[in-house]
C-alpha cells in the first residue's frame, strides 16, 4: 500500500486491497473514498468487498467513481462538499492516486491558494502542472 499524504485532511493512494483496509483504519483514517469505477480493470477488487471491509473497520465509505482522464466540473462539484464534510482524515484511492489528487486540487482551488496546491501535490509525488488552466478556472468559482 502506497499512501501519499497531501495534507492533514486528505491522503491518496493507488488501488488498495480488501486486506489493506484494516491497516488504513489502524493508521487513523476515518473516511475511505473510492474514485475508481468498479471493474475498470481486470483483477481489480470489487468495490462492494472494499466497502464491506471499510464498514467492518468503522470507516465511513464514499463511492464516487470518476472516469480516468475525464474529470468534469460536476465531479468537482460533488467532490468538494464531500471532502469538506467528511470525517477526517480521508484516504481517497483510484488506480494510481492521480485521479484523486486532481479531484482534490480542482476542489481546493475553489478556496484559493493555487500555488500551495501545486506544492502539496508535488510533495505527494504528483505533477499537476498540466492542470494550471483548470485550476485558474476553478479558482474563479470560489466557495
Amino acid at each position: 500500500m502506497d499512501i501519499r499524504k497531501i495534507d492533514d485532511t486528505i491522503s491518496v493512494a493507488p488501488q488498495i486491497s480488501v486486506d489493506d483496509v484494516a491497516e488504513i483504519a489502524r493508521l487513523g483514517y476515518k473516511t475511505l473514498v473510492a474514485n475508481r469505477p468498479d471493474q475498470e480493470e481486470f483483477g481489480q477488487p470489487p468495490m462492494s468487498d472494499i466497502e464491506a471491509a471499510a464498514q467492518e473497520h468503522g470507516l465511513a465509505w464514499v463511492y464516487m467513481p470518476v472516469a480516468s482522464g475525464n474529470i468534469t466540473d460536476q465531479d468537482v462539484d460533488q467532490f468538494a462538499p464531500m471532502i469538506r464534510d467528511a470525517d477526517k482524515p480521508v484516504l481517497a484511492f483510484c488506480r494510481s492516486g492521480t485521479r484523486c489528487t486532481v479531484l482534490w486540487a480542482l476542489s481546493a482551488a475553489r478556496n484559493g491558494g493555487v500555488q500551495d496546491i501545486f506544492t502539496k501535490a508535488r510533495n505527494a509525488g504528483y505533477d499537476i502542472t498540466a492542470l494550471t488552466p483548470r485550476l485558474a478556472q476553478q479558482a474563479q468559482r470560489q466557495n
